[in-house]
C-alpha cells in the first residue's frame, strides 16, 4: 500500500514537471512567433518614419529580439527556432538600413531648402522653433525666461556675422517674442522671471540699436567703393 502511494506521488510530481516544461516551451514558441510576426508586420518603409515614430519601432524591435533570443533555451528544436530568428533579423536589418537611408535623404532635402531667414531663426531660437508664420505659441510662463536668455546669448555670439537684412529680421523676431510676453504675463509669469527678462531687454535694446546702425553704415561704405 505504501509503495503504491509512493509511486502515485512520484507520478504526480513527474506529471507536474512535464506540464511545467510544456508550458515553458509553449511560451517560448509564442515569443519566437511574436518576434517573427512583428518583423513581418512592418511591411514597406513608406509609413515607418511618419511622425518621428521610427525610434519607438526600433526600440520595440530590440525588446522583442531579446525576448526571442532568451526563449530558445526552452525549445526542443533550437536549430529551427534560431534559423527563423536569424531570417527575421536579416529582414529587419535590411528594412532598417532602407528607412535610415530615406530619413537621411529627407534631412538633406530639408537642409537644402532652408533659406537665410530660417537659418537666422534657427540660430536665435533653436532648430525649427520659429517658422515663416512667426508663431511663438510654444513660449509659455515656464520657458520664456530661458527663451529670452538663449536669444540674447545667441545674438551676442553671432551679431558680427549679421547683414543689414539680418538685423531687420532680428527686429521682427524680437518684436514677436515681446508680443508673446504680453500674453504670457497674464498666464502666471512670476515677478522674478519678469524682472530678469526686463534686465535682458535693458541690455539688448541699446546693443541692438548700435549694431544695426553699424551694419547699415558698413553696407553703405561698401556700396560707395
Amino acid at each position: 500500500m505504501k509503495s503504491s502511494k509512493l509511486f502515485l506521488g512520484i507520478a504526480v510530481v513527474a506529471l507536474g514537471f512535464v506540464s511545467c516544461k510544456d508550458e515553458k516551451e509553449i511560451k517560448a514558441q509564442k515569443a519566437v512567433d511574436t518576434y517573427v510576426m512583428y518583423v513581418d508586420s512592418l511591411g514597406n518603409t513608406a509609413t515607418l518614419d511618419n511622425n518621428g515614430n521610427w525610434q519607438a519601432i526600433d526600440a520595440e524591435y530590440e525588446m522583442r529580439s531579446v525576448v526571442a533570443d532568451s526563449a530558445i533555451a526552452n525549445l526542443k528544436d533550437k536549430i529551427a527556432a534560431q534559423e527563423r530568428i536569424d531570417a527575421s533579423r536579416a529582414k529587419y536589418a535590411a528594412l532598417k538600413a532602407k528607412v535610415e537611408a530615406e530619413m537621411a535623404a529627407k534631412k538633406v532635402v530639408v537642409v537644402a531648402a532652408v533659406g537665410p531667414k530660417q537659418k537666422l531663426r534657427n540660430t536665435l531660437f533653436g532648430e525649427g522653433k520659429v517658422g515663416d508664420d512667426m508663431n511663438f505659441s510654444w513660449v509659455n510662463k515656464d520657458n520664456i525666461l530661458r527663451v529670452y536668455d538663449a536669444f540674447f546669448q545667441s545674438y551676442k555670439d553671432n551679431k558680427h556675422n549679421f547683414s543689414r537684412e539680418d538685423y531687420d529680421e532680428v527686429k521682427v523676431m524680437y518684436e514677436g517674442l515681446d508680443s508673446r510676453k504680453n500674453t504670457v504675463e497674464n498666464e502666471g509669469l512670476t515677478s522674478e522671471d519678469n524682472a530678469k527678462i526686463a534686465s535682458i531687454k535693458f541690455k539688448f535694446a541699446p546693443m541692438f540699436k548700435i549694431n544695426r546702425i553699424g551694419a547699415k553704415s558698413s553696407e553703405m561704405e561698401k556700396a560707395k567703393q
